[in-house]
């Protein structure tokens, strides 16, 4: 991938051992946001991706609720993930649904690397 990661804040050994802990309980619901940005499950490492792109989205939320006006990149990165999660929808249920995937599995794997330390 090119272009920072969200997963260069975490210790690359520890963020792969949690995500591995989150997949146990969390397999479908990683497919199923793969599926909803549509991005193939068949593809080496997708998880990761998946995880990258949670993270990024939860960076969002958390611009969306700041007060200080974000940057210009940071806006269009938010926006081009909406956007990636909103294409061949055909409700607003659909998309809100993803959003809240991608929301929880940030959130879990951010507590699971938490409690590795």
């Amino acid at each position: 991938m090119q272009g920072s990661s969200a997963l260069d804040k975490y210790d690359l050994a520890k963020a792969h051992k949690a995500l591995k802990m989150l997949l146990i309980d969390r397999s479908n619901e990683f497919r199923t946001l793969a599926h909803g940005i549509g991005y193939p499950t068949n593809t080496k490492d997708w998880e990761l991706i998946v995880l990258n792109f949670s993270l990024d989205f939860v960076e969002c939320f958390n611009i969306w609720v700041d007060e200080a006006p974000p940057d210009h990149n940071q806006i269009h990165k938010c926006m081009t993930q909406m956007r990636q999660l909103a294409r061949g929808k055909s409700n607003m249920t659909e998309v809100t649904h993803l959003e809240n995937t991608a929301y929880l599995l940030a959130e879990d794997f951010k507590s699971i690397y938490k409690r590795m330390e």
